[in-house]
């Protein structure tokens, strides 16, 4: 079993570190980060794929250049935070993974950043389904 990717542990820890009510701001500026999509995609909505998991309407895209480095790009509502600071831990965890290292992360990492006490089910759904389908791309993309 490999060992989870730096970026992903160090935002694990990061969040564990804290209260729980700490957890929620610091999910917060998560989602403050969210970085804005590539101007190539404002002609190209169609591109985007639509995480129905999601309560909030989030769309991913992953490119995979060559090198098999994964670019994972996210948009969500300012006015979902929970939603966007989820996208925005995954764009940022997965920022400069192979191919391999993102299909390596475990399906229950959602679980394991300490929010399931702090966030209904339904957005750690969502959350582990923004991993599940960026790895499906990722698979798609690379094959």
């Amino acid at each position: 079993m490999s060992a989870l990717p730096a970026k992903l542990a160090e935002i694990r820890d990061d969040f564990l570190a804290l209260a729980q009510a700490d957890r929620l701001q610091l999910l917060l500026e998560f989602s403050q980060e969210l970085p804005e999509l590539p101007e190539r995609f404002a002609d190209h909505p169609d591109l985007l794929e639509r995480v129905e998991e999601c309560q909030s309407p989030v769309y991913i895209f992953v490119e995979v250049d060559d090198d098999r480095i994964v670019h994972l790009y996210a948009t969500a509502p300012r006015e979902a935070p929970t939603t966007r600071g989820f996208a925005s831990i995954l764009v940022q965890g997965l920022a400069g993974l192979t191919v391999e290292e993102v299909l390596a992360v475990p399906s229950d990492y959602p679980l394991t950043i300490g929010l399931t006490e702090a966030v209904s089910p339904l957005r750690i759904r969502g959350m582990s389904g923004l991993l599940g389908r960026t790895q499906r791309q990722v698979r798609e993309r690379s094959a």
